[in-house]
């Protein structure tokens, strides 16, 4: 596992990995085209690929984008959907020609997967050639390529089942580069009744094969939607802007280094201490600044925005924090920033609001990462923020799903539909409990991270599994 934990302070500049690139895959296409719109609003690319001015702004367009024989900028990315329907609109779009219409893939029959984990993860494995043709040819493109980041939902079918079949391949193909996943859980009142078995299948899968996930609560997105930025009926498009706004903040400090340049392994090593216990949630603020109806900020410091980052209002995912420990906590800012600030508003947040709040067998330390403004996108804000934290009360919501699953998988309800589609379940149904116990190990672990005797918690595990 990672184990280098620096205490308070900035993660250093690492001039080595200021090139390295990310191979982006969506399963949620729609989520992608707000992505995309956004990169291209902060780089000053227009929808056709061409630069808005031909000037040097200190950005790294080359981590996201490449230029094509003709001079265009290129997303580096890969958009997927077994229903053509989101495909062919992106294709007929304003950013029609953005993207390279061979990394646009859809099935040919219109029949999507039903959401069905089953069904998605048999149709990816049919398609495998087909989909690693386009991943294959973005991955040799890049000079140096660092990793993947893939966009979906654990819910349906598309997403959860071709997603995990995804996450196997990339896994086995590229060992060596690192998967971040993006992974929009659902909310209890789903109308897909199936989404716990989609769920803890794909959970299996985040366990097993990402090296870092970020969680995006639909319960708490809606939250976010309705009492923040104050949208009567929040509607999809206003939930992937939500979603496309973490990940470009997330991505920042690579595309507009500061005085810490980033990498995605940099960033990583900061938070995820343990392989399993990779699960992150995300704050961000200020989120007024997405509403339509926003109102004017006449003043943002940076001990505002650190101290809004770690209240749960501003977090995307639904857990109890008063219930557990931070593991590790790290802001990103972006914009003007006194750096003789940035000590002193971490001892202020640390001492005042996390005193007791990290776990006992670590250090308590607050990690800042900088990166400059797009001077293409004018905002009230001198300052924003985004916080990713590793949390062990990340384990209640991973739990929740398990008891969704139990309560469902008792009654044997809909598993016939699973049978019908490729190999994993055409014997027998130990996909799902195998998944499942997957699933409650990392439950029990983040538990277990708690206490001061966690060091010895692998050497218990291993112990146990000898006697059993």
């Amino acid at each position: 596992g990672r184990t280098n934990r620096p205490g308070d302070g900035m993660l250093g500049r690492d001039r080595n990995d200021m090139r390295k690139m990310m191979c982006n895959v969506f399963l949620t296409t729609t989520v992608g085209i707000e992505f995309w719109k956004r990169m291209c609003k902060e780089h000053g690319i227009r929808p056709d690929g061409t630069l808005e001015e031909d000037t040097n702004i200190g950005d790294v367009k080359d981590v996201f984008f490449y230029q094509a024989d003709d001079d265009r900028y290129t997303p580096r990315a890969v958009l997927m959907d077994l229903e053509p329907k989101v495909i062919g609109g992106i294709k007929k779009g304003d950013y029609r020609g953005l993207f390279n219409p061979d990394n646009m893939w859809s099935a040919s029959e219109e029949r999507g997967a039903g959401n069905n984990w089953a069904s998605g993860h048999a149709q990816g494995e049919a398609k495998a050639e087909e989909i690693f043709d386009m991943i294959n040819r973005e991955a040799d493109n890049s000079d140096s390529l660092e990793g993947f980041q893939l966009c979906h939902s654990i819910a349906g079918g598309t997403g959860s089942g071709m997603g995990s079949w995804l996450l196997e391949a990339l896994h086995d193909r590229f060992p060596k580069k690192l998967i971040q996943t993006y992974s929009v859980f659902p909310h209890s009142e789903s109308d897909v009744v199936v989404q716990p078995y989609n769920s803890i299948l794909s959970l299996k899968r985040l366990v097993l094969h990402a090296d870092s996930v970020v969680v995006l609560d639909n319960a708490s997105l809606h939250s976010i939607a309705s009492n923040i930025l104050h949208l009567e009926n929040p509607d999809f498009p206003e939930l992937n802007k939500l979603i496309s706004t973490v990940m470009a903040a997330a991505t920042a400090p690579l595309r507009f280094p500061g005085y810490t340049h980033a990498s995605l392994s940099s960033v990583m090593s900061s938070l995820i201490t343990t392989p399993r216990l990779h699960f992150l949630m995300a704050g961000y603020t200020p989120l007024s600044s997405l509403s339509p109806n926003a109102q004017i900020v006449r003043k943002t410091s940076l001990l505002d925005v650190m101290t809004k980052l770690i209240q749960p209002k501003n977090i995307m995912a639904h857990v109890p924090l008063n219930r557990g420990k931070y593991i590790s906590l790290l802001n990103m800012i972006e914009g003007e920033v006194d750096m003789s600030q940035i000590w002193s508003c971490t001892q202020k947040i640390r001492d005042k609001h996390l005193s007791n709040a990290f776990i006992p067998w670590g250090p308590s330390g607050v990690q800042v990462m900088l990166s400059n403004s797009s001077p293409f996108t004018k905002t009230n804000q001198k300052v924003s923020g985004l916080m990713l934290a590793n949390h062990t009360s990340m384990h209640h919501l991973l739990a929740n799903c398990v008891r969704r699953f139990d309560t469902l998988f008792k009654r044997g309800a809909f598993v016939e539909n699973y049978r019908n589609h490729g190999t994993l379940f055409a014997e027998n149904l130990e996909e799902f409990t195998d998944s499942r116990e997957e699933v409650n190990s990392v439950v029990e672990e983040y538990k277990a991270c708690e206490k001061a005797d966690y060091i010895d918690y692998g050497k218990v595990q291993s112990l146990e599994n000898v006697i059993a």
